[in-house]
């Protein structure tokens, strides 16, 4: 069956970096377009980063532009995001998901085919 599976979150201070990893199987990983969303408690679910199927093309959302990396290596069937500079703010759990685009504006979560579970991210300040 489809599975993605994020790893890497965890506790930071602010300032910090985390490298959250995200394997998929069961489905074609290099015909989709990766993307990682996040959702804080109380706020609706984002995009923060999203790269296309051959890693080509990619996506920030503004307040993590310059902080944040997305890359993928189809030969492992994995997806990561790298967060350096993290603010208390970027404190969310982060999911993985795979989509038929690699950009969705406005409506992002149409594309989405698979999901992962979610990782929490906490930033201390």
């Amino acid at each position: 069956q489809v599975q993605l599976v994020e790893s890497g979150g965890g506790l930071v201070q602010a300032g910090g970096s985390l490298r959250l990893s995200c394997a998929g199987s069961g489905f074609i990983f290099n015909t989709y377009a990766m993307l990682w969303f996040r959702q804080a408690p109380g706020k609706e679910r984002e995009v923060a980063a999203a790269i296309s199927w051959n890693g080509g093309s990619t996506y920030y959302t503004d307040s993590v532009k310059g902080r944040f990396t997305i890359s993928r290596d189809n030969g492992k069937n994995t997806v990561y995001l790298q967060m350096n500079s993290l603010k208390p703010e970027d404190a969310a759990v982060y999911y993985c998901a795979a989509g038929t685009r690699y950009f969705g504006a406005p409506n992002w979560e149409k594309n989405i085919r698979y999901w992962g579970q979610g990782t929490q991210v906490t930033v201390s300040s």
